[in-house]
């Protein structure tokens, strides 16, 4: 079995507080990307031990800490099922605010129910994937979503960008998200981001922002505002850091240029679904 794990991007992305628990409330609009990894699971004859490889990029995780093994054991402990081989192949960067990691791992739950006929409910999956990450749960519905909570707290959301192209771009740069929320002040938006987004996207720009881009040094992460400003330069009718960063992210009416500004960056152009 063969799967694609996708990307995600914030469209608006604001800290509303700081939870007892040690994490924070936040509020934004989970929307999936077409850039993706390549997850292959298959079920094994080893009975001792689960087969687990990584290729590609973003290898500075050890395999046994993967969150992909994470997501087997989940399953194991519930449900009476064989050792698998698993290949993850690696392409969409860490680090970024793309959600990859957590991609794989809803995946790889989505992957073990259809393999094993398990026949697991959707709600159930997504519990499994809250206990793995805050915006796991959002890849298991994989479909537009206004979130709240630590991120898992999901509601579908009726918007279509179909028509519309996406690029995004990553510097060389790594943003710690422990570190992001430290300097995080909560406090809730001023504009309502679902009233925002009923507005013509050009008129996002300043009205659908990210909390995290405001803590960002500009000497320590210029390449993300050159980023942003260059993609506005293009054409781009809407352009924002995603996540806690590091990647940014520009939606175009119609098939990006290439910019030759972004050659010593990760850059991907998909249209969108």
């Amino acid at each position: 079995m063969i799967l694609y794990p996708n990307a995600k991007i914030n469209l608006g992305l604001y800290v509303t507080e700081k939870r007892n628990d040690g994490f924070h409330n936040i509020e934004t609009i989970f929307y999936p990307v077409n850039i993706t990894d390549i997850l292959e699971i298959n079920i094994s004859e080893n009975t001792k031990d689960i087969g687990f490889k990584i290729t590609g990029n973003n290898l500075d995780i050890s395999p046994e800490d993967n969150i992909v093994l994470k997501a087997y054991n989940i399953i194991k402990e519930r449900y009476d099922i064989s050792n698998v081989n698993i290949h993850l192949h690696k392409q969409i960067p860490s680090g970024a605010g793309l959600g990859g990691g957590s991609s794989d791992a809803a995946f790889t739950l989505i992957g073990l129910n259809k393999l094993f006929n398990l026949n697991i409910t959707e709600d159930e999956l997504c519990n499994m994937a809250a206990e793995l990450g805050s915006d796991c749960p959002f890849f298991i519905m994989n479909k537009p979503v206004h979130a709240t909570g630590r991120g898992e707290i999901l509601t579908k959301y009726n918007i279509n960008l179909s028509n519309k192209y996406i690029m995004v771009v990553k510097p060389d740069l790594f943003i710690s998200t422990p570190k992001a929320y430290s300097l995080i002040k909560p406090k809730y938006p001023t504009n309502n981001i679902k009233e925002t987004l009923k507005l013509n996207i050009s008129e996002w720009k300043n009205k659908l922002t990210n909390d995290f881009e405001y803590t960002l040094n500009k000497n320590e992460h210029k390449d993300i505002f050159f980023i942003k400003d260059t993609l506005y330069k293009y054409g781009a009718e809407y352009a924002l850091m995603s996540g806690s960063g590091s990647s940014v992210f520009g939606i175009f009416p119609d098939t990006p240029p290439i910019i030759e500004e972004f050659n010593n960056f990760f850059c991907q152009s998909t249209i969108l679904k």
